[in-house]
């Protein structure tokens, strides 16, 4: 451990890390409180999400495979780049929206446009896509940069404290939104944007962040150039494809993919809407970075349980470990929508991000005993993918649905939903009977 720290390739991604996860975690707050206070229309802000997940999910199995054979660096450099220049026009978005009615078109014309809700709107969608496209590359990048850093001993080291500090991340990152916002002004609960200070300095912040972990990266100094098979390489779609067969012949992966896809299909995207309206009608953004905080403490907490007693907490397989955990999700969410104190909602949130952190340390460890290790980038991406392919098309469905239907309906009749496909894969698939093993 002291000689990891010592490393300065690790320092440099740490620090550089540390701050971009954090200015994330901003940007995550702000961007749909901005489009409720904007429009109050929860099929804007399901649209929203889909418009930032569906690209990411889309291109990501290209992008890792384009990471393969470019430098990580390289790629992940220009998406420090990209990202920046978009929240930087964000930020001067939300900016003339609450100080200026109009923007002047030329000194020498009088033609002006006004900045409308309507027109920000429209242009929040364009810019939630090209940040939703940039991570599709952003994220392969990233997890394939640290092979290429750190020494191979120092590697499981290195990642373990990646991962934990991108849940701190969680943690501080919505309080520290939420503190923005309610001392900026931008926490007012009424639906309009009388000031927007805070979410400037929310999507400011995380403009910077990408500026200043674009530099502690030209400071790492890679261990070879990129990936240099010995064989010649694929092509991006055959590269993609034997990625694809090798998680499709794996019966056990293949089941619980398909069982990871249905939750998220059903469930996943449409949380993701209904956690920013219920702080929504909770009145204030400083209450979605609360119970985002808790979270992300529940998070922090179950992996912490995961790596000291992960051994001593035995299920009887791994499938039933994932199949219980799923049902007291359920249970937990259910009651969500008909409580009316930001503390009761963030003690639910708490013991949601618990179960989070410990399966999430389970199922990572899992995967990464199953597949070859020149597979393991491809089998992460479609691993994701399957989150945040599936679960954007449940946003924009959620958006619609809660024009029909009530918040605390929606969260009730989510958890239910949980709760059966929980039972429903015990009692009618062989899930329940894989191991944690290789075999």
């Amino acid at each position: 451990m002291n000689a990891l720290k010592q490393d300065a390739n690790f320092n440099w991604l740490m620090r550089g890390g540390a701050i971009s996860a954090l200015g994330d975690q901003l940007t995550m707050i702000a961007l749909p409180w901005l489009v409720l206070k904007l429009t109050g229309d929860t099929l804007a802000l399901g649209l929203v999400i889909a418009l930032m997940s569906v690209p990411r999910a889309v291109f990501m199995l290209i992008g890792g495979a384009l990471v393969d054979r470019h430098s990580p660096k390289r790629v992940l450099m220009l998406t420090k780049y990209i990202n920046a220049a978009l929240l930087a026009l964000l930020t001067l978005l939300v900016l003339n929206v609450s100080a200026m009615p109009t923007v002047a078109l030329g000194s020498s014309l009088s033609l002006t446009v006004a900045v409308t809700p309507q027109l920000a709107l429209q242009v929040i969608y364009v810019l939630a896509f090209g940040l939703g496209l940039a991570q599709a590359f952003a994220m392969p990048s990233g997890m394939s940069i640290m092979p290429l850093a750190i020494a191979p001993e120092h590697l499981q080291a290195a990642n373990g404290m990646m991962m934990g500090l991108r849940q701190v991340t969680m943690l501080a990152g919505p309080l520290l939104a939420a503190a923005l916002l309610a001392i900026s002004g931008g926490d007012a609960g009424d639906g309009a944007l009388h000031d927007a200070h805070g979410l400037a300095l929310a999507f400011g912040f995380d403009c910077l962040s990408y500026l200043v972990s674009a530099w502690t990266l030209s400071r790492v100094t890679l261990r070879t150039s990129g990936a240099t098979p010995a064989a010649a390489p694929q092509s991006v779609l055959r590269s993609v494809g034997a990625g694809l067969r090798m998680v499709w012949d794996d019966v056990p992966m293949r089941l619980c993919f398909i069982y990871w896809g249905t939750v998220s299909l059903f469930i996943g995207g449409a949380m993701q809407v209904a956690i920013p309206v219920l702080a929504s009608e909770l009145h204030g953004a400083s209450t979605l970075g609360l119970i985002m905080g808790a979270h992300g403490a529940g998070t922090l907490l179950g992996m912490g349980v995961a790596a000291k007693l992960g051994q001593r907490l035995r299920f009887a397989s791994f499938g039933a470990m994932i199949l219980a955990v799923d049902a007291i999700a359920g249970l937990l969410l259910a009651p969500m929508g008909m409580l009316h104190a930001v503390w009761q909602v963030s003690l639910l949130m708490l013991a949601l991000g618990l179960l989070t952190g410990y399966i999430q340390i389970k199922v990572f460890t899992w995967i990464q005993q199953r597949v070859p290790p020149h597979m393991m980038g491809r089998a992460m991406s479609i691993f994701m993918f399957i989150f945040m392919g599936l679960a954007p098309l449940s946003a924009a469905a959620t958006g619609w649905l809660l024009t029909l239907i009530t918040l605390s309906q929606l969260f009730l009749g989510g958890g239910i939903i949980l709760v059966l496909f929980a039972a429903g894969a015990y009692l009618f698939t062989p899930i329940r009977g894989i191991t944690a093993n290789a075999s």
